[in-house]
């Protein structure tokens, strides 16, 4: 009876270890089916851009937050403009006073023009008279001389006007081109976001003090999403830009949602792989990289992985 016992344990330990070894064969299995059934491992990214301030001063205004959604050329800051306005007001004061000072040359050399007609009847008049015997030459001469004394002052009034008002209107030019200047800052104080997307991370807040060049938020169109793959030189006759191909991602519960891509950019150079793709031992073996456009419903996220076929 105990021999037949033993024997009964013996055999179903034996069926247990059998089922063990049959179970890992097929995990196994799996995986390596797993392995080849996509020809592309990678991970999803998007066209970042952070957006700087362009002007110096407080941030009277800043409305953004993270994960917020925004359009281009949406207007969501202001930077203080009170010094450049102030700015702008005193240029302008003082093109009006030099405005004043330019001279009316056609007003001012009306009335030495009027002396130059009168002056020319009169030579006429007395012309007409020394024809007549009732006029001497001496008059007609003194005649003659007036009028070429009234044009010669003429023509000097008119060039000291002139250079006057040139001169008055070479210092008019540069403070107008200061204006422009100034009106560009206060354009660039006013923050407009450049595309649309998702406000991913907020690096300023309102009423803090910035500075040109210095960043405030970052932005991705998230609408698009690029996974970046790797492939291997034996890989790179199969795929081209502007080819089609099978995106999956997963969705839980070991299942993939399948998704369509568009090849748009293969590396020129071969890498190392990326740690974050495959194991170590297959990290040393070199690799190319290439981006896929894929669009997006709102369920990729950066950073997730993905796998393609081609």
């Amino acid at each position: 009876m105990k021999t037949k016992y033993l024997r009964t344990k013996t055999f179903l330990k034996q069926n247990l270890l059998y089922s063990i070894l049959l179970t890992a064969f097929m995990i196994l299995t799996s995986c390596s089916g797993n392995n080849n059934k996509y020809d592309a491992p990678g991970t999803f990214e998007s066209e970042e851009i952070i957006v700087s301030s362009e002007a110096n001063g407080k941030l009277l205004q800043l409305d953004i937050e993270e994960g917020a959604y925004l359009k281009s050329n949406q207007v969501v800051g202001l930077v203080d403009t009170i010094q450049l306005y102030l700015k702008k007001k005193q240029l302008e004061a003082s093109i009006n006073t030099l405005t004043n000072k330019v001279p009316d040359i056609k007003t001012q050399l009306a009335t030495i023009q009027e002396q130059i007609q009168t002056a020319e009847r009169e030579k006429k008049r007395i012309e007409a008279l020394v024809k007549e015997g009732a006029a001497t030459t001496k008059q007609f001469d003194d005649i003659n001389s007036q009028v070429d004394l009234l044009k010669k002052q003429y023509l000097a009034t008119e060039s000291s006007l002139t250079i006057t008002k040139q001169g008055l209107l070479s210092e008019i030019n540069p403070l107008k081109i200061q204006i422009q200047q100034i009106k560009d800052q206060i354009n660039k104080s006013i923050i407009r976001n450049p595309v649309d997307g998702v406000v991913l991370t907020r690096y300023s807040k309102q009423n803090e003090i910035t500075a040109s060049g210095k960043a405030i938020y970052k932005i991705a169109d998230l609408s698009v999403m690029t996974l970046r793959a790797y492939v291997s030189g034996d890989q790179l006759p199969q795929i081209k830009l502007g080819q089609t191909v099978k995106v999956f991602v997963d969705k839980g519960e070991g299942e993939q949602k399948e998704r369509s891509g568009e090849i748009y950019w293969v590396s020129s150079k071969a890498e190392f792989t990326p740690k974050t793709i495959q194991t170590k031992d297959e990290r040393s073996n070199l690799v190319y990289a290439i981006k896929i456009k894929v669009k997006n419903d709102g369920y990729i996220k950066i950073g997730m992985y993905g796998d393609v076929k081609f």
